[in-house]
């Protein structure tokens, strides 16, 4: 039915370190058959290389190369509208040693930064918000890597970027300029071109309506919900008959062999 098949991973392929049931199964009868594969994720954590390690651990044999994630798509973009910005970045240390291996400076000076960059930060602290408070009211620009409330962990979910998103601009009374992530045109973009495929020749398979489920709508590719992760079968009936509804349900990423017979 489709050429490409554009998977979010957290809550859809895996949950933390455990492999939704039957996820392997469905990507290798895809590759089989000829379709296009590719993996998104928000989560600036890890490089891709680590991306395609651990779905290779879990039994998904994966390259780099098919994997999208936020800081890719934030490194693209900030090589497109400034060269050689000088950045303060919001981030744990992989998310700002990758902008370092691609030429970056990174700085805590507020008067030499120009871009804050947010993203996904288990350690956000007082300083990291002071130094991007000050920064911004000198002019800095303000920019993120993904717009999701919370992240699925096995047993749940823990907040994710908006909640430093959300800080920042509460102290700045600025609103974030660009967020490159899901749902993102900017990140479709880099999907679409990656994979060699026109939007009408995809499907993109997620758990979040306002972040994947959002994507695919706004840019005219088919959609398809799995709830492994954080939407609920009850949320579904509620939005039932609305432009947000997906066009697939699936209880889990297994079922999407359906579309293949």
């Amino acid at each position: 039915m489709f050429k490409g098949y554009i998977f979010d991973l957290d809550g859809t392929v895996y949950l933390s370190d455990k492999l939704i049931p039957g996820a392997d199964r469905v990507i290798h009868q895809l590759r089989k058959t000829g379709r296009k594969v590719a993996f998104l994720s928000n989560k600036p954590l890890q490089p891709r290389e680590d991306y395609a390690e651990k779905l290779t651990r879990l039994g998904i044999p994966t390259r780099p190369e098919e994997v999208i994630n936020s800081t890719l798509v934030m490194i693209n973009y900030l090589k497109k509208i400034v060269p050689q910005p000088r950045l303060f970045v919001v981030g744990e240390l992989p998310f700002v040693d990758e902008l370092k291996r691609e030429g970056f400076m990174i700085t805590e000076e507020p008067k030499e930064i120009e871009y804050v960059v947010v993203a996904f930060d288990r350690t956000f602290d007082y300083k990291k918000l002071n130094i991007s408070y000050q920064a911004i009211k000198l002019g800095a620009h303000f920019v993120a890597t993904n717009p999701d409330r919370t992240c699925p962990v096995e047993g749940g979910e823990i907040p994710d970027c908006a909640g430093m998103i959300a800080a920042i601009e509460a102290v700045t009374q600025k609103k974030v300029e660009v967020i490159v992530g899901k749902p993102s045109p900017i990140m479709v973009q880099t999907v679409l071109e990656v994979m060699g495929l026109k939007p009408e020749d995809c499907i993109l398979i997620g758990d979040r309506l306002e972040t994947d489920i959002k994507m695919g709508k706004d840019s005219g590719i088919a959609t398809g919900i799995v709830l492994t992760g954080v939407t609920t079968e009850e949320f579904l009936r509620q939005i039932k008959h609305t432009p947000d509804q997906p066009d697939f349900v699936f209880q889990s990423i297994a079922d999407v062999e359906n579309l293949l017979i």
